[in-house]
């Protein structure tokens, strides 16, 4: 998995071999990690999307581009980075940017937010060619980087237990299906246990969701972009700083924990590109997505590390499809129940944040107290001057570790194999 930064793409084993090992990489555990994210992605955060939508008074034309932007260039981004580099590098879009998008529409008419779209894809695609970003990430402290994993992916451990209240009967038995799926049933992944068990309940029960998506099988209707300062300052800069402060900078805390040589520039560029494609078909954005990197990436997605890329291959397929097809497809999967849908989705999480955990507070790697702050920040999902979480998280864990500790090691300390540094 190792790999030396040459020109702007890190190299990789190349399309050639990933393709060629897919078909014996595609089993029941990576299929059922790439369903799962699949449904994670294409639920609650396909609601949010249609909400904002919906503040902007879009039509029902401009809502469903906006969908197939995000969604078909995420599944786009899976296949290019998973075959690629044959690692579960996943392609999304980044649902904080969503929410900021929802409040900016009642502000800002759509094509000019559609204008502020295309200049946030050029301003993270700025920071990938420079190299910037890789700079960045190999100077932060590893521990820091783990605890900002913690921090912002906690809340879906959180969730789960919040579901087994809202939904005692369907998420209970799905929960248990887990566990003693991960006792006793070694063949079947727990996650999927839970997933089955779950939607049997659902029909069982007639625990369907009730949600209405507001949108028919329809045409794209795409809008021209319109730039303007005041778009930019508002939308385009804060969009960024999500996509590379939180999305970007989540996913490649995960790979690192998973002991996945990250290809940092490549996931900062190929975010660039997503966002100026996505922002011409009216999206918010199109990058690697952190929770669907780290369900894709874990153990649930099979033992084998370097067959894991099979999962994102296949939410990939699920994404693109869930994309052409969302004006018929939205309504069928908000029928879900939200609360079977976190629940798995916070199943699925446990073993990335106990790694998480255990390398943020090693004290053998040091910055136990910088790494403390980025945790409480992470998980306070504040936000200031539109930025999120993570991004501060990351500052404040490495300004205090600067001012109260000892150096250690760095990320770029270690060998990147075992995770511990981004490639040079």
């Amino acid at each position: 998995m190792e790999t030396t930064k040459r020109g702007l793409f890190e190299p990789g084993p190349g399309f050639g071999a990933g393709l060629r090992d897919l078909g014996a990489n595609i089993n029941l555990k990576t299929a059922s990690a790439g369903l799962v994210a699949a449904i994670f992605g294409c639920s609650g955060p396909a609601l949010i999307v249609i909400g904002a939508a919906e503040a902007g008074h879009l039509t029902n034309g401009q809502t469903v581009a906006w969908l197939l932007a995000i969604y078909g260039l995420g599944g786009l981004i899976s296949f290019v980075m998973g075959l690629y580099y044959k690692m579960p590098i996943t392609g999304a879009y980044s649902i904080p940017g969503a929410a900021l998008v929802a409040g900016s529409l009642t502000t800002f008419p759509f094509d000019q937010a559609v204008g502020a779209f295309v200049m946030a894809g050029v301003l993270v695609l700025i920071l990938g060619v420079t190299g910037l970003i890789g700079r960045v990430m190999r100077w932060l402290p590893m521990p820091i980087v783990m605890a900002m994993i913690a921090g912002a992916l906690i809340r879906f451990g959180i969730g789960a237990v919040n579901a087994v209240s809202a939904l005692p009967i369907v998420v209970g038995v799905a929960v248990a299906a887990f566990f003693l799926s991960m006792r006793f049933v070694k063949v079947v992944p727990p996650v999927l246990s839970a997933l089955v068990v779950g939607l049997a309940a659902v029909a069982i029960t007639g625990s369907f969701g009730t949600h209405a998506a507001g949108i028919s099988f329809v045409l794209p209707e795409l809008t021209a972009p319109s730039f303007t300062v005041g778009a930019f300052l508002a939308i385009a800069v804060p969009l960024a700083i999500l996509v590379v402060g939180a999305e970007n900078a989540q996913a490649t805390g995960v790979l690192l924990a998973e002991k996945y040589a990250a290809p940092v520039n490549a996931m900062t560029i190929i975010s660039g590109i997503g966002g100026i494609l996505a922002g011409f078909l009216g999206g918010h954005n199109a990058n690697i997505a952190g929770p669907m990197t780290a369900i894709c990436s874990s153990d649930q997605a099979g033992e084998r590390r370097e067959g894991r890329y099979a999962a994102t291959v296949v939410n990939g397929v699920l994404f693109a499809a869930f994309g052409i097809f969302a004006g018929a497809v939205v309504p069928l999967i908000l029928m879900l129940p939200g609360a079977l849908i976190g629940a798995v989705a916070g199943l699925a999480m446990i073993n990335v944040l106990v790694m998480a955990f255990q390398s943020a507070f090693s004290k053998a790697a040091g910055y136990q107290v910088g790494a403390f702050v980025a945790l409480v920040v992470a998980m306070s999902n504040v936000s200031i001057l539109g930025i999120s979480a993570p991004f501060w998280a990351l500052l404040l864990g490495a300004l205090v570790s600067t001012l109260v500790e000892k150096p250690v090691a760095k990320i770029n300390d270690a060998d990147p194999v075992q995770g511990d540094r981004l490639p040079a």
